[in-house]
Order: structure tokens, then C-alpha cells, then sequence
């Protein structure tokens, strides 16, 4: 079978069993403080199995994106090295939320695998769970019996905690699972080793191919274990895997989910596949990262330096430097695959077509901004060699080489290698105690600890009524207490209904207070949406948690946040009108005070553009067009029907459509009812934020009078110190400009003039010493003039060696010029020495062998330098 088939047969067998086949969630996550990225496919249905909220569907199907880099699930650094660990991959899954269980679960497993798939069973090992006294867990008997009906016994395998039960993370739900392994090694090593034995023995052919997860308990903060309210089935098989047993090869590069990649990195860079160990390491490493890179670009997370981004850099200068190292490619190339893969999985995955531009570009950056600074780290890397070998040292300091890695991203191991190269070492334990160090800042800086929810009305389920109300009567239903090291404690509180609105698709959250019927009052500092609920942060828990609330918004911030999202719509709008419908919104910040827009567009905005831009959402804003709003819509009939949605983001089957003339689009956020609401817009800054990316930063609403009440104030200032009441203060300004120049040019012919004087004065001053015409000075001439001083003097004058110092207040320069013979005859250099004088005044430079400067902080160091200068002739 080929990959696509392999795929849609998944999915259809599951469908004949009632389930709903739904489309991936986006790779990237939203509104889940615990994750960045969706690494199991039960990520997108954790509300389910937290029983936050219902599932419309009890049984669903899907192939889900998913990536694994950081935290528990960390296999980067085995991705490439083995052949069957990567950083994304695809988790084939069936799911039931209080459904079917054990029974169900194994039965289709085994049914699709080998009847379906037709894989032989006696290639075929299963894993239950063996219990855990310190847990009182028991071993998963009734998992055994069902499997006893499909396999013999002897292929039923106990697995421990660590193998065999579950947990999404230290707390949350969790359960036993059953994996079914599978071998594909030949006869004859079947013969010499036992496969039960390779089981969970990270061997290459016998492999864990699909995990049974059977979700009956809830992990709580205190550690203990509490049964869920229902029992729920969570299975993921990877994609990948399969598709190398399907295909009868020994490793999933070498099935056509890889294979067209591999073809075009040997066409790239020569190199062919399977020729040697490093080399082959390289390609996979390339070949699975693009691929991770690729989607998660796709699903609107950039590169970047913090958070998510950093993650998505770190992958993509991975596969660089393995390139760079290995492949000997020393430009860009990694950004020419994206059509490779675009074509091969873009049916299935249709973004990657859709986003294929923007997903080259931004990679083809990544590329040449890496390879710059590969450049710049080799430098500075034979800079640390050459001062260790002038100290006769054999090694370079840890805490230098982590400064490299640290400050310029020159990767560790590519130290390493080129200091084995060069006969060196690295001090590896200096570098890893540098390395913990920062790591243990990180995890101090962003360490949290979580209570466990106190539920006092279990059986509510929250409902949002902020589109239409800012203050209701509500009762909290559950909260707990979190501890950070930024914040101190903070309490999250849930209402049974809430007009809050959660921070979420760009949009900031409320703020506002809660009022008791006793007067107690406690202010709501923010609000959040966590797994599918609204979360609602406070300082102080209420007195009385029991009884009715008055929960209210604050008017003010809402209306301003408001305008802003509705600016955003009507800013998508007029940029895909002035600038072409290729634009697409790639991510957005509202607040109250302002609005950023990321959009993609592969040239600057010029200024022209962005006043029609502004003048277009000003002329909508003008019209007064009320907001139709629709919430009832399903998602299909909405974006039929023409209504926009953003890439990257999750929808339901029910979405919600936001319609202000012919703007229209899918938004969960919060709008004022007519654009005459937003009072004016005003782009305040246009610029990029990575290839293909640009972003508007703009205001509106009362921040756009406060602007124009400042821009008022700052012209009557202006106005002031012109001491112009009826001149034009523009006119005013050029004509100060004018004599600025003008009295510029005046002091640079004085400078000239007073340089003039001096050279005649230095050549005539000049010593012989040892064959050497040395002249040494002190001035207070600009480095412009002493630079030009010096080259006259240098045409002048044979055998010459210049020192000139100069100082501007603090600031001390050294100037050295050197006739070129004496370079050669004598061997002296102008950088070296520079470097050396300049300790006098406390600093450093360089330059040419015949001349060079330094520059420094301490002026009364400069008689020393000068002195120190002849001593060396």
C-alpha cells in the first residue's frame, strides 16, 4: 500500500465502526498554558476526557499532527540517528468518550491490523499493563483476557508503569495501556533471537507500532489517583511505522512517506543515501525537520526567539547544521524540498499547498540568517583557538564555548568536531555546568505549581453570555490556587455562566470585578481560556464561594478591545483590496490601547499603500455599517457562503461569523455593533517580522484622540521654542536645517585648516629612531580629521611610524599609520600594536598592518599609550 492509501483505509475502517472522521487539529496549540505544540493525538480532545466539556461525537476517527521536541515527550535528539523516531509524524487514532472500551479497542486493533492490513500475527507482540503496588494498581487482567481470544499467551507481555500506563503529564488523566509491537526482522534473526525479547528494547525492526490507552483514572496534584466520571479510549498508531510494515522495508525512511524527500536532498547536495553512516544520519535529520518546520509554519507558528518559535528554530538549525557539517552545503538549501513535500502530502494536508510560499520563503531567511552566523561563530571559534595556542592551552573553556552557543547559536558538537580537528579539546564538563546553570534559571523563572480544582457545582456547565451582556448573576463552580514565581499566588475561578471573555484568537481577556450580595468585592485581573473553559484570575478568593455573585465587566476596556478587533477586520479587509487577495492574516494582538496585524505580503508597504489602507477602513468606519452577526452557523455552510478562516486556527462544527459590510470572516471575539463605534483608525508602524511577514501596528477608538490631543500639545511646544506664532513651523525647521549645514561645512574647513597647520608642525617633528621617522601626538581633532591627517602625512613622509591620540570628553581613540615598506622590512602591524596600546586607555581595536585604531575610556591613559609606542621602536 502507498502512504495515502495506508491513510484513508484507517480512517474508513473506523468509519464502518460509527465513528466521525474528523480533519487534524492544527499542530500548534492555542489556549493550553501546559503545551505548545499537540504531541499525542489526544491533545485536541483533553476537555473530553477533563469532562470540562461534551463531545458532540462519543466515537471519532482522525489523523493527528503531532510533534515532539521538549518536555516528557523529548525524541529530537534521537530523531535521524534510528530510524523510526521523528519530530513530527502523523498519529492515527480512534477515540471513544465514554463509549466502548477494552473489549472494542483490542477487538478492531487486531481486526484491522490483520485482517484489513493483512500483517502476519505471528509477527506481532502486545504489551498490558502488570500493576503497581505502590500505586495499588493491579495488573490489567481484563486487557489480557480479551487478548487472549486474537494471540497466543506467550506473545501477551507485561509491561511496567513506565511502559504501560499512561499520563498526559503529572496531572490529568491517565490509564493502562496495551501497545501492540510488532517484528519485522527476518527469518533467519528470528530464529537466533526471540522477539518478545526485543520488545520495548529500542530495536530497530521490533518496534511499538499503536498504543491502546484505556483512560479510567485522574492523576491529581497531590499525586493520588481518582477514577474519571467515565471510561474513555485513547489509541495512536503511528503513521510512519505502518507505512514501513505495510511496505516490507526496514526503516521508515525507506517508505514513500520519506523517500521523495530523500531523492531531492541527493539531487541537492550530491550526496547519496546509504553510502555512509553520517551522512545518511544527516539526510534523515533533513528530511524529517523540513517536514516539522513545514506545518508547523503551515499552522501559523514563525520562528522565532521565545516560546514556540524558539522551538520551530532550534528543529530547522538542526537540519542546517547537520547540512553544513556533513553535506558540505554552505548555502541555502533546505527551503528547495518545500515543493517536494507540498506535492506529496498536500491532498491530505491541502495547507501545505496553500501555505507553500510563505513556507519557503520564511525557511529560505532561517537558512541565510543560521549560515551568517555559522560564519560569524567560526571566526570568533579560531579567535578562542588562536588565543589558547598563543597561551600554549590545548583546550577552550566551557563557559566560552557556551557563550558561542548561548549568544551566537554555534552548536556544540560543531565545536567539538572542528576543535578534534585541530588537535584540541573542549572543557565538555565547564560547558555542561554552564549549561545547567541556565537551565535552572529558565525553570526558576517559569516554575509554577498547580492545587487541584476544588468542584462546588459539579454538575454545571459553563456558558458564555458575553456578546450580550456585561454584567449577570453567576455562582463559581470550581477553582484552585496557582503559584508562580513571576506572579505569587493567583486563584482561577469558573462561573457557572460568565460574560468574561477568555483571551483567545488574539483578542486580550476582560477584566473586572466580582461582587457578593454582602459587598465583599474581588477584581478580576484577567481572564483566560483553558481547555475549553473560562478561566477567571483574581488576587483573593471571595468570602463566601458558595453563594451569588455579581460578575462585571469592565465597560471601558471591552468597548476600546472591542473597537480594536473590529479595526483588525476591517484593516484585513482594505489590505486585501489595495494589496491583493493574496494577503492573509498570520496572527493578531487586540487590546484596549492598541492592535497589531501580522499579514503575509512579500514587499514593503509603501507609504502610499498604507494611507489608502488607513483611508479605506476610515471610509468604513464612516459608513456606519452595523455588525450581522451569525452564531449558528456551521463551518462548511459559513466559508461556502464566503465568510474567512485563518490557518492555524481550531473550529468547531458551530462557528460564528462576523459580517460589517463586505468584510466577513469566522471570529469567536468580541465586536462593536457599528464601525461609527471605532471613531477613526491611525496606523501608528509597518514593518517585517520575518520573510514573507509583515505587521501593522495601529490604533483607534480613544486611543486615536489621546494621540491626536498629544500630536497637538508636541505642535504648540514646537511651536514655542521656534518662537514662530504665525511662521510655518515646518518652514521654520528647513530653514534651522539649512544653517546647520551650513555651519557644519564652516567647521569642517576650521578643522582642515587647523589639521593643515599640524601636519607641517608633526613632519617637522619627526625623530629617527633605529631607521624609523616616529612622530607621536596629541590632539583634540575629530577621528574623521585624524584619519585624513595621518594618509597626508603617510604620502609625505618615508619610513614613517604615526601614533596620534585624541580624546572627546571620556572617549579616547589611538590612531597608528605605518608606511607600508616598514610592514614588510621590519615586520611591524598596525592592528597588533594598536591592540596593545590600547590597554593604556582601557580598551581595544584593530585594523590594517599599515593602519589601525583603537578606541577607549580613558583619555589619561593616551601620554602612556604615545610613550609605550616608542619604547616598541
Amino acid at each position: 500500500m502507498k502512504s495515502q492509501q495506508i491513510r484513508q483505509t484507517f480512517l474508513d475502517f473506523y468509519k464502518s465502526k460509527q465513528h466521525e472522521v474528523v480533519a487534524s487539529a492544527p499542530m500548534v496549540i492555542k489556549n493550553d498554558p501546559t503545551l505548545m505544540f499537540v504531541n499525542a493525538g489526544m491533545n485536541p480532545f483533553k476537555e473530553y476526557f477533563l469532562g470540562i466539556s461534551e463531545s458532540k461525537h462519543s466515537r471519532i476517527a482522525d489523523s493527528q499532527k503531532c510533534l515532539r521536541v521538549s518536555g516528557k515527550h523529548n525524541d529530537l535528539e534521537e530523531v535521524g540517528v534510528d530510524t523510526y523516531h521523528h519530530t513530527m509524524f502523523e498519529m492515527l487514532g480512534n477515540w471513544s468518550f465514554g463509549d466502548y472500551f477494552k473489549k472494542e479497542a483490542i477487538a478492531w486493533a487486531w481486526e484491522l491490523l490483520t485482517e484489513v492490513y493483512k500483517i502476519d500475527k505471528d509477527c506481532l507482540y502486545v504489551t498490558i499493563f502488570e500493576g503497581d503496588a505502590s500505586e495499588n494498581l493491579e495488573r490489567d487482567t481484563e486487557a489480557y483476557d480479551y487478548w487472549k481470544e486474537f494471540i497466543a499467551e506467550d506473545r501477551i507481555l507485561n509491561g511496567n508503569k513506565k511502559d504501560n500506563f499512561w499520563e498526559m503529564g503529572d496531572q490529568g488523566p491517565c490509564g493502562p495501556c496495551s501497545e501492540i509491537h510488532v517484528d519485522i526482522r527476518t527469518a533467519e534473526e528470528k530464529a537466533a533471537v526471540d522477539g518478545a525479547s526485543l520488545v520495548n528494547a529500542d530495536h530497530p525492526q521490533v518496534v511499538e507500532i499503536w498504543n491502546l490507552v484505556f483512560m479510567q483514572f485522574n492523576r491529581m496534584a497531590d499525586g493520588s489517583l481518582k477514577n474519571l466520571p467515565a471510561q474513555h479510549v485513547d489509541t495512536g498508531m503511528g503513521f510512519e511505522r505502518l507505512a514501513m510494515v505495510m511496505q516490507g522495508v526496514r526503516s521508515n525512511y525507506d517508505t514513500d512517506v520519506f523517500t521523495p524527500l530523500i531523492r531531492e536532498i541527493e539531487t541537492i547536495t550530491g550526496h547519496a543515501y546509504g553510502k555512509t553512516e553520517q551522512e545518511d544520519i544527516a539526510i534523515r535529520v533533513i528530511a524529517d525537520h523540513v517536514r516539522a518546520v513545514s506545518f508547523s509554519i503551515a499552522d501559523g507558528q514563525l520562528p522565532s526567539n521565545n516560546g514556540a518559535g524558539y522551538v520551530i528554530r532550534r528543529i530547522l538549525r538542526r537540519a542546517i547544521r547537520y547540512g553544513f557539517t556533513y553535506l558540505n552545503k554552505k548555502e541555502p538549501f533546505i527551503y528547495m524540498l518545500v515543493n517536494t513535500l507540498a506535492k506529496q502530502m498536500g491532498d491530505a494536508f491541502p495547507e501545505l499547498k496553500s501555505q507553500k510560499n510563505l513556507i519557503l520563503n520564511v525557511i529560505k531567511e532561517e537558512e541565510q540568517s543560521f549560515l551568517r552566523a555559522l560564519d560569524q561563530g567560526l571566526v570568533l571559534l579560531d579567535s578562542m583557538i588562536t588565543a589558547a595556542k598563543s597561551n600554549s592551552q590545548n583546550i577552550i573553556d566551557g563557559n566560552k564555548a557556551f557563550e558561542l552557543y548561548d549568544t551566537y547559536g554555534f552548536p556544540i558538537d560543531l565545536t567539538a568536531l572542528i576543535l578534534r580537528e585541530k588537535g584540541m579539546e573542549l572543557d565538555e564538563a565547564g560547558f555542561e555546568k554552564a549549561m545547567a546553570a541556565q537551565k535552572q534559571r529558565s525553570r526558576a523563572a517559569s516554575e509554577t505549581t498547580t492545587t487541584d480544582w476544588t468542584e462546588l457545582r459539579s454538575d454545571d456547565t459553563q456558558e458564555f453570555i458575553g456578546y450580550d451582556k456585561l454584567e449577570a448573576d453567576v455562582r463559581i463552580s470550581r477553582y484552585r490556587k496557582v503559584t508562580t514565581k513571576k506572579d505569587g499566588d493567583l486563584y482561577q475561578l469558573v462561573f457557572n455562566m460568565t460574560p468574561f471573555y477568555g483571551e483567545s484568537g488574539g483578542q486580550t481577556g476582560d477584566k473586572g470585578y466580582l461582587e457578593s450580595t454582602s459587598g465583599d468585592t474581588v477584581y478580576i485581573i484577567d481572564t483566560k481560556k483553558e481547555n475549553g473553559q473560562t478561566v477567571h484570575l483574581t488576587k483573593n478568593l471571595p468570602k463566601d464561594l458558595e453563594g451569588s455573585h455579581k460578575a462585571a465587566v469592565d465597560v471601558n476596556q471591552r468597548h476600546r478591545t472591542s473597537s480594536n478587533h473590529t479595526a483588525t477586520h476591517l484593516l484585513h479587509q482594505a489590505l486585501r483590496k489595495v494589496l491583493g487577495d493574496h494577503v492573509e492574516q498570520k496572527g493578531s494582538m487586540v487590546r484596549s490601547a492598541s492592535l497589531r496585524f501580522d499579514f503575509s505580503h512579500f514587499a514593503k508597504v509603501t507609504p502610499e499603500q498604507l494611507q489608502e489602507v488607513e483611508n479605506f477602513v476610515n471610509a468604513r468606519i464612516r459608513e456606519q455599517l452595523p455588525l450581522e452577526e451569525n452564531r449558528t452557523n456551521t463551518y462548511d455552510a459559513a466559508v461556502e457562503d464566503g465568510a474567512m478562516a485563518l490557518f492555524g486556527e481550531k473550529y468547531g462544527d458551530v462557528v460564528r461569523t462576523i459580517k460589517f459590510g463586505n468584510s466577513y470572516e469566522l471570529c469567536g471575539g468580541t465586536h462593536v455593533p457599528n464601525t461609527a463605534d471605532v471613531w477613526h483608525f491611525k496606523i501608528m508602524s509597518e514593518g517585517a517580522v520575518a520573510a514573507g511577514i509583515r505587521r501593522i501596528e495601529a490604533i483607534s477608538s480613544d486611543a486615536v484622540k489621546d494621540f491626536f490631543a498629544e500630536q497637538s500639545r508636541h505642535f504648540d511646544e514646537i511651536k514655542t521654542i521656534l518662537k514662530s506664532n504665525t511662521k510655518n513651523p515646518a518652514e521654520a525647521i528647513a530653514q534651522l536645517q539649512d544653517e546647520n549645514v551650513a555651519l557644519k561645512k564652516e567647521i569642517e574647513q576650521l578643522l582642515k585648516a587647523k589639521a593643515g597647520n599640524l601636519k607641517g608642525n608633526l613632519i617637522a617633528s619627526a625623530q629617527d629612531i633605529n631607521g624609523v621617522n616616529f612622530i607621536a601626538t596629541q590632539t583634540d581633532l575629530d577621528a574623521k580629521s585624524v584619519k585624513e591627517l595621518a594618509f597626508e602625512i603617510e604620502r609625505e613622509m618615508d619610513n614613517l611610524f604615526l601614533i596620534i591620540g585624541a580624546s572627546d570628553g571620556e572617549k579616547a581613540t589611538l590612531t597608528v599609520m605605518i608606511s607600508k615598506n616598514l610592514v614588510e622590512e621590519k615586520d611591524l602591524n598596525a592592528g597588533s600594536i594598536v591592540r596593545e596600546l590600547g590597554k593604556h586607555i582601557q580598551g581595544g581595536g584593530g585594523g590594517q598592518a599599515h593602519f589601525a585604531t583603537a578606541g577607549g575610556k580613558n583619555p589619561s591613559g593616551i601620554a602612556a599609550a604615545l610613550d609605550a609606542a616608542k619604547e616598541m621602536i
